[in-house]
């Protein structure tokens, strides 16, 4: 066997094996516990929140200045890329690379668009003298929200990411692994999102 078919050979290897929906269970396990440290993370940011907000009449500040339909707005959009993620995922392991470019496509537009809108909405506040260094409540809220508005952020840069890599590296076996991985912390940034919206916003307003 010359040199050349040998290297064919491997590389196709590699392609199979990742198209073969191979996940390296290790590489899961220790991103799982990366997303614990981030879960602690958080809980750390909404029990600061929610012991500030105990001690602060926070229901004039939702009733008068927060618009509830334009967050309600963000979670259908920040869901619908996760959806989008997930009906990509299956495109993939099918090898239907056309859907999978364009579900990502969507998964990217959904996300960034959910990022503008966050960021109008902080930026809004500002000008109406909410801003982060008011007073306790309105650090907490605002970097509950920026926190989240960043890991988003890097979301959408992983996303690129991985794509440059699909498209220049195709035979990477751990491919499907990263995308697996990216898909959970999409996923995570979804559940994070939603205690946001219920015990943040919906609750600031029955409160």
């Amino acid at each position: 066997m010359n040199k050349n078919s040998f290297l064919e050979k491997e590389k196709n290897k590699l392609k199979n094996n990742f198209f073969n929906k191979i996940i390296n269970s290790n590489v899961v396990f220790g991103f799982l516990i990366y997303l614990m440290s981030d879960c602690i993370l958080f809980s750390v940011f909404f029990s600061v929140y929610f012991i500030i907000s105990y001690n602060y009449n926070c229901k004039i500040f939702y009733d008068n200045t927060v618009n509830i339909y334009y967050v309600f707005a963000e979670t259908i959009i920040l869901l619908l890329s996760s959806f989008f993620y997930s009906v990509a995922m299956v495109f993939l392991k099918y090898k239907k690379n056309i859907y999978f470019y364009f579900l990502i496509f969507c998964t990217f537009s959904f996300g960034l668009c959910f990022i503008f809108m966050e960021i109008h909405e902080l930026i809004n506040l500002s000008k109406i003298n909410f801003f982060l260094s008011r007073n306790g409540f309105f650090s907490s809220f605002f970097s509950l929200l920026i926190l989240h508005a960043f890991h988003i952020l890097f979301g959408l840069f992983w996303i690129v990411f991985m794509l440059f890599r699909f498209k220049f590296r195709y035979f990477e076996k751990n491919l499907y692994t990263q995308f697996f991985c990216l898909g959970l912390f999409w996923h995570f940034l979804d559940i994070v999102w939603m205690f946001i919206f219920n015990f943040v916003y919906l609750y600031g307003f029955i409160k």
